[in-house]
């Protein structure tokens, strides 16, 4: 047996009987620990970009190997972060990888009880259909006063918390051009 217990196959016994005796050293390693490599080291590129979870925008990492992404970490020259990511920001990786995700429009009629697959341009047609048709029926020209108000109390937007201040301000514009008058962010709430 090696001085430091080092030849003993199970780390408790490594941990008594050598020199490691909290356990933090040599004694908590094993053979297979020693071969792990991280995920970050076989990457073949490093892309960076912004966490989508919520309006602090903490800069991410984000880890390419063959096209396909196997870790997001933080960007540690990111003065927002400084590497460092909240439980949802280090779980983003299942965001994009998760099996779970939806990568298709699904709509499922009224009264329908099965969901059906849509083509992208077939959902967005029926959402521009929708959005104009309530427009048209929920239109006021004059309020209850016959003052002009040319607006829809129909239509409303609640952004997110990941949009950015352009994105903010197109989203505005475009319910205002509308004829919307609610229109707010969540990371006001």
């Amino acid at each position: 047996m090696a001085e430091n217990g080092a030849s003993l196959p199970w780390p408790v016994l490594r941990q008594l009987l050598g020199r490691d005796l909290l356990g933090r050293g040599k004694a908590a390693r094993s053979r297979r620990t020693d071969e792990v490599e991280p995920r970050t080291s076989t990457a073949d590129r490093v892309a960076h970009s912004v966490c989508p979870y919520c309006a602090v925008g903490c800069g991410q990492n984000i880890f390419v190997k063959d096209e396909k992404i196997v870790q997001i970490e933080g960007n540690p020259d990111s003065p927002v972060n400084r590497g460092r990511l909240c439980p949802k920001g280090s779980a983003s990786k299942n965001l994009v990888t998760s099996e779970l995700r939806e990568t298709k429009v699904r709509y499922r009629r009224p009264y329908g009880t099965e969901w059906e697959d849509l083509d992208l341009d077939t959902a967005m047609e029926m959402v521009v259909d929708r959005v104009l048709q309530t427009r048209r029926d929920t239109w006021q020209e004059l309020d209850e006063k016959g003052r002009r108000v040319r607006r829809t109390m129909g239509i409303a937007s609640l952004g997110g918390a990941t949009l950015d201040n352009e994105e903010n301000y197109l989203i505005k514009k475009l319910f205002t051009a509308m004829g919307a008058i609610q229109v707010e962010n969540q990371a006001r709430i």
